[in-house]
């Protein structure tokens, strides 16, 4: 499985939703953006039904989308797979990561890769934060809060 839980888009219920509102309790909607640069278009989806009720949710399919999308909308966290085609999402976090504009805004990788070696490599290219899939909704809000 991509996520930890049983957050499917099609069938998420009002409980599922109150229970989300307790398991994200800092963040208010349309308030603060994300974007989420990740291939699996099963986990873009599942990742903005998560996030779309408390985040302006911005989504990109590859490295080069997401670079595009980090400067139309100057997101306030990234949150960056690694393995996709083209740009990865280790040269894509290094390339925002230096850019004076990005300085402020936090990348969290979310990613496959479970090596000791690829979390140390993540955090050198200027990550703030580093989960493994499968996803696990609680402890990426809980890099999310250490952000603050």
């Amino acid at each position: 499985p991509m996520i930890k839980g049983n957050f499917l888009p099609d069938s998420i219920s009002s409980e599922e939703y109150e229970e989300m509102d307790k398991t994200f309790p800092s963040l208010k909607a349309g308030s603060y953006k994300v974007l989420i640069v990740e291939d699996n278009e099963e986990l873009l989806q599942i990742l903005n039904t998560l996030f779309s009720p408390f985040y302006q949710v911005i989504l990109a399919g590859n490295g080069e989308e997401g670079l595009r999308k980090a400067n139309e909308e100057k997101p306030d966290l990234i949150l960056m797979d690694v393995v996709m085609p083209g740009q990865n999402g280790f040269q894509l976090t290094r390339a925002i990561s230096r850019d004076p504009q990005y300085a402020d805004v936090p990348i969290i990788m979310c990613t496959s890769k479970n090596q000791e070696t690829d979390r140390v490599w993540g955090m050198r290219q200027g990550a703030r934060g580093y989960i493994t899939k499968p996803v696990d909704p609680a402890e990426l809000q809980a890099k999310i809060d250490a952000l603050n």
